[in-house]
């Protein structure tokens, strides 16, 4: 395959810019062409927008987990360009987030669950393991990771793996409510957002719980055409590139599994691996196959030319396991 268009990257947003550097190029934060990076991308007027949105933490009830609207998502979002717990933005968010820490250790949200699904149709706090992780996740990616709060919670959603994975699972406040699946089942995006917390800290990265949430998700990788518990299908819709990394998709399994170093020679991964590839024009770019309408306004909210935001997580990913 080419090699990653480093050139056409830098020329993009700050915020693709900023990340290109440290990602790709492999150059430090306190690099001045970083640092120049980053400062312009707190300028971005959109980001400013979605800090702004987070600051009134958690914000409005949404009923999907789906919903690329979530707050948890937008947190997931700004954590993920760099966006750090000693920025003036940040330290406000974290504080409303914690005032909100359940009684079992995970941290809340508003939830509505509308008795035609099982649920009672009222608004609580409360916390599923398709949000508490991601919650988690953007903690650790603030710095925060070694904050008690931050422990306990994710030592509380470890303890819920199973032989075939983490389950879909709730706090007590929710009762017996669950998804639609067997309850014997693993929930896919379960053990995606479990993952995706785990691969960023040392402590879980190599943990049998880490291991074990992989194996369930390249398993069903294996077995896509007869496994799809809680619905979730690896099929077409699945394998559509997609940005940001929301919801149980191709690029965003990728992401997370690619993380984790002790998969890097994973054939099953690789196979994934060569489907996203394959989506690379001559230019080593990537489109969009499929948007989330609620980012719109971002260069990767389109579908009619490369997105330079997409082609870059893509080549993340293939750096990662070209590296084997």
């Amino acid at each position: 395959m080419t090699h990653a268009p480093i050139d056409w990257l830098l020329e993009g947003d700050p915020f693709i810019a900023y990340r290109t550097r440290l990602d790709l190029l492999g150059q430090a934060e306190h690099d001045p062409a970083v640092q120049a990076s980053r400062q312009a991308m707190l300028r971005d007027p959109r980001l400013k927008t979605l800090l702004a949105e987070l600051a009134d933490w958690p914000g409005v009830v949404i009923a999907s987990h789906k919903s690329a609207s979530q707050p948890f998502h937008k947190l997931t979002f700004v954590a993920d360009l760099g966006m750090k717990a000693s920025d003036s933005e940040i330290a406000p968010i974290i504080q409303r987030i914690m005032a909100h820490t359940s009684s079992e250790g995970p941290f809340s949200l508003p939830m509505n669950i509308p008795t035609a699904y099982g649920g009672s149709g009222d608004e609580q706090w409360a916390w599923a393991l398709c949000d508490a992780p991601l919650i988690v996740y953007a903690l650790i990616k603030f710095g925060i990771q070694d904050d008690p709060a931050v422990v306990a919670a994710i030592e509380h959603l470890v303890e819920l793996v199973r032989d075939n994975g983490f389950p879909c699972a709730v706090s007590k406040t929710l009762g017996s409510w669950r998804g639609p699946g067997r309850k014997q089942d693993p929930c896919p995006f379960a053990n995606l957002a479990m993952l995706k917390a785990l691969s960023q800290t040392h402590v879980w990265r190599d943990s049998q719980a880490a291991r074990t949430g992989a194996e369930t998700l390249l398993s069903l990788w294996s077995d896509s055409s007869e496994r799809h518990p809680y619905m979730f299908y690896m099929g077409t819709d699945f394998r559509k590139l997609k940005a940001p990394l929301v919801w149980y998709d191709l690029l965003h399994v990728l992401d997370v599994l690619s993380s984790l170093p002790w998969l890097a020679h994973d054939a099953r991964l690789h196979d994934m691996l060569a489907v996203l590839t394959s989506k690379a024009d001559a230019q080593g770019r990537f489109t969009n196959e499929s948007i989330w309408t609620a980012w719109k306004d971002w260069e990767f909210g389109q579908k009619r030319a490369p997105s330079r935001w997409l082609t870059l997580l893509a080549w993340r990913i293939i750096r990662r396991l070209d590296k084997v």
